[in-house]
């Protein structure tokens, strides 16, 4: 079987990405084999022409019109299965006819990467990492196989946050195969511009919280999460129903996940969804006014509910229709 030319260099670059990019690339071979515990690393995709042939759609896909052109948005999963990388027939094809990729971030951008790998200011880290707090993360790195004092110098949250999609290998989800690393590197491969929808620093305050006592309870928040179990079973089972692209399931994410029990959950879930979608939105508006078939491309949880992306392009003008599935997510943008 010959690959369609479209896809050669960009399996090319894709393999590359997933082999040396990623969590898993923090982990070498020989560490994980020193010690029985250690999740495997991430094994290697399929890219095989049979493979492409038989991809499947998943996720969740809407085509947006107005002004006579087409533009799309992609529900994405930023941890995934090593047999999820390769996008299915119609997302691939909304893929190839857009002009421009819109992601939430491009972590191919230097200046994205030096954001997120910068160290965090000393100061900060000693008041937020007490003692106890260090215990913890030191152990959850441990569990993670990473050398130590791997995160030491990395804002306490981020520390947390990377900690979280590590854990999730357990679950056999790697951040290796989140959507984005396909999408990117089919962008650049085939000279397809790439752009961010919100800076790396705008993100950094997002997770980090309105004070430092909130990113203290945050980081106190996700290690509970962690210690118990409960961080890998959700991200396997949010993962598992975005893979069915289980729009119900999906959409119902807050009444199952345990993450909005509380006041404090529930603000944290609107500043991370909620508050963020209108930016999102009209970024890809905006995109899309200026001539470009857009493929924006942002998690699948910024699609759900009465102010979620389709909801948000519907009431912008733009006629909404659901693709993957093909029933159910068009009922978001009619709330």
């Amino acid at each position: 079987m010959t690959l369609p030319r479209c896809w050669a260099r960009p399996l090319r670059v894709l393999a590359f990405a997933v082999l040396c990019g990623g969590a898993g690339a923090l982990v070498s071979a020989g560490e994980v084999d020193s010690v029985p515990a250690c999740p495997p690393p991430a094994p290697a995709p399929d890219l095989s022409p049979a493979a492409v042939a038989a991809a499947a759609d998943h996720g969740l896909l809407w085509r947006i019109e107005k002004d006579g052109r087409s533009s799309w948005l992609y529900g994405t999963m930023h941890l995934g299965r090593a047999e999820w990388v390769l996008p299915g027939p119609r997302v691939m094809r909304a893929l190839t006819r857009s002009d421009t990729l819109a992601l939430e971030l491009d972590l191919r951008d230097p200046a994205t990467v030096a954001v997120l790998s910068a160290p965090a200011d000393p100061a900060l880290r000693e008041r937020l990492l007490t003692p106890e707090r260090q215990r913890r993360l030191a152990r959850q790195a441990a569990l993670a196989c990473l050398p130590e004092g791997a995160l030491a110098t990395v804002r306490p949250i981020l520390q947390a946050t990377t900690l979280a999609m590590l854990a999730a290998r357990s679950s056999g989800l790697y951040g290796d195969f989140g959507s984005e690393v396909f999408f990117s590197a089919f962008a650049h491969a085939r000279g397809k511009p790439v752009v961010a929808l919100e800076s790396a620093a705008a993100q950094l305050r997002m997770l980090a919280g309105e004070s430092e006592a909130e990113e203290g309870e945050l980081v106190d928040q996700a290690l509970e999460e962690l210690e118990s179990g409960r961080a890998a079973a959700l991200a396997g089972e949010l993962a598992d129903a975005w893979a069915r692209s289980d729009w119900a399931r999906l959409d119902s994410y807050t009444r199952w996940c345990e993450c909005a029990r509380t006041p404090a959950e529930r603000r944290v879930l609107r500043r991370l969804l909620d508050e963020r979608n209108p930016g999102l939105a009209e970024g890809i508006a905006r995109l899309h006014a200026s001539g470009q078939r857009v493929f924006g491309a942002v998690g699948a949880l910024h699609m759900i509910g009465p102010k979620g992306l389709p909801a948000l392009m519907a009431a912008r003008g733009f006629r909404v229709t659901p693709v993957v599935p093909a029933t159910g997510p068009v009922d978001a943008a009619r709330r």
